[in-house]
């Protein structure tokens, strides 16, 4: 007889106690079915949290529980509500083994008729929950994985022309908020391999990788926040400025940063200029800031300039991060 499990949750977060309980369930069964409900407790979309397991777990079904019943109760009317709504979703399936952690495996399992698999009820082979994951997802780093945990940080991208202040800042608001920071990668490879302060065509797709590998690290590392200097979109616009055309691969890169990031802040041009060796004058500094901006608008990308002093930018930063909400799709009018 084929067996097929069942365990259901919000996962907001996917940490290490709720994989344990799959990869138990997965050693167990022939198949396993997974479902996940909406919830108001996060403002992670519902199918962000699926992908993180059909990502991690792909020989799982995940169904998306959209209209299902919020919360956990032993009121036995919102009991009979989570059996009816799952009896519903499995369409007349035979489930052998009901997985959980919790105390509702009782009536699930009974209404299921299947086996009542506790996993690790008292949270010692893995001791965390998913509130105190939300709470504190830096402190409790080691219970969530890469795929998880780079969804929990707010990523923060500072564009703007040559001399605005974008790597001052950055490195600074990693300091208040201690955390990490991405530096600009494009910087560096530029002066390491410029030849009278050109770099070839081909350098810029490797430029664009380059960063990202950078960012990466950084955010798997990141509390919280991820503050990054410049992005895919500053190397497209020096490529095109160098060579009138920018290679394939940085272009798709530059498309993709629009969802990459929450917040894009733009370093205005108001400061004085830092004239050193590999920086073009203060008149091509004004054009480009106007370039950048025309190109953040043809995105259709919403952007949060900073003017005035490292502390006035600083503060601007500040009051956005204590409105913002991830995934929220909330400005509150600091546009």
């Amino acid at each position: 007889m084929k067996t097929l499990g069942l365990t259901l949750g919000k996962f907001a977060p996917l940490h290490k106690g709720h994989q344990f309980m799959i990869e138990t369930a997965l050693k167990e069964v022939d198949e396993l079915i997974v479902v996940i409900y909406e919830t108001n407790v996060t403002t992670i979309p519902l199918h962000i949290r699926a992908g993180w397991i059909r990502k991690l777990y792909p020989a799982v079904r995940v169904i998306e529980a959209w209209d299902g019943p919020d919360g956990y109760s032993n009121d036995r009317e919102h009991e009979i509500r989570e059996e009816q709504y799952i009896l519903g979703l499995l369409k007349g399936e035979q489930v052998t083994h009901f997985y959980s952690s919790e105390f509702y495996g009782e009536h699930m399992s009974i209404a299921l008729g299947a086996v009542d698999r506790r996993v690790d009820e008292a949270r010692e082979r893995v001791p965390i929950s998913a509130t105190m994951v939300r709470s504190e997802p830096y402190k409790h780093r080691e219970f969530v994985s890469d795929i998880v945990y780079r969804d929990l940080i707010t990523k923060v991208v500072f564009v703007g022309a040559m001399s605005t202040g974008k790597s001052t800042i950055t490195e600074a608001l990693a300091q208040r908020y201690g955390t990490t920071f991405a530096s600009e990668y494009g910087r560096d490879y530029w002066t390491e391999h410029q030849v009278d302060r050109r770099i070839s065509f081909e350098a810029f797709d490797e430029i664009a990788a380059g960063h990202l590998e950078r960012e990466e690290k950084a955010l798997l590392e990141a509390n919280r926040y991820l503050f990054v200097d410049t992005n895919a979109i500053t190397t497209y616009m020096f490529a095109m400025d160098y060579h009138g055309r920018a290679p394939e691969r940085l272009t798709r890169i530059a498309l993709e940063n629009a969802q990459r990031y929450d917040l894009f802040f733009l370093c205005d041009d108001d400061i004085p200029y830092d004239d050193t060796w590999d920086r073009s004058g203060d008149q091509k500094r004004h054009i480009f800031h106007k370039q950048i901006i025309a190109d953040l608008k043809q995105r259709r990308i919403p952007f949060i300039t900073l003017r005035g002093s490292l502390e006035e930018r600083m503060c601007k930063v500040d009051e956005v991060l204590a409105e913002f909400r991830p995934y929220d799709n909330y400005f509150g009018g600091l546009i």
